[in-house]
């Protein structure tokens, strides 16, 4: 599966907790992030994340176009209610793509954490067929 990771900078000390701690199940499949997000995940856990650019330089838009290609499954994007964000437009776009393309969006670590756990379980063998990929335990 192809997971996107992002925090906004009052929640980046969240994300590394949570990669922290779920590390060996996201080591199991394909990380991308926004540049500074994945930067501070990669020093911390090691895990092989490609980044894109910042956020407020694109990034979260470089996610946003793999999710419209159908080639993102899950959006881990710790979000800070509370501090105004430059770039809300793009913040805003991204989350109603995953609406429109029906990819699971966790905004917090509880929600993450739920769905992590789901994918763990086999829960997400849905995405394989929604990406024409047939069923993956054939």
């Amino acid at each position: 599966m192809k997971i996107a990771l992002i925090a906004h900078d009052h929640k980046k000390n969240e994300m590394i907790q949570f990669t922290t701690a779920f590390k060996n199940e996201l080591t199991k499949h394909d990380l991308f992030s926004t540049g500074t997000t994945g930067k501070r995940i990669m020093e911390e856990t090691s895990l092989n994340i490609h980044r894109f650019q910042s956020g407020p330089l694109g990034g979260d838009q470089q996610i946003g176009a793999l999710i419209a290609q159908n080639e993102m499954d899950l959006v881990l994007f710790f979000k800070d209610p509370l501090t105004a964000q430059p770039h809300e437009p793009d913040v805003t776009a991204l989350i109603r793509l995953c609406d429109v393309y029906k990819i699971p969006l966790a905004t917090n670590m509880a929600t993450a954490e739920v769905l992590l756990k789901g994918l763990s379980r086999g829960d997400f063998e849905w995405r394989h067929l929604v990406r024409g990929e047939g069923d993956k335990n054939d």
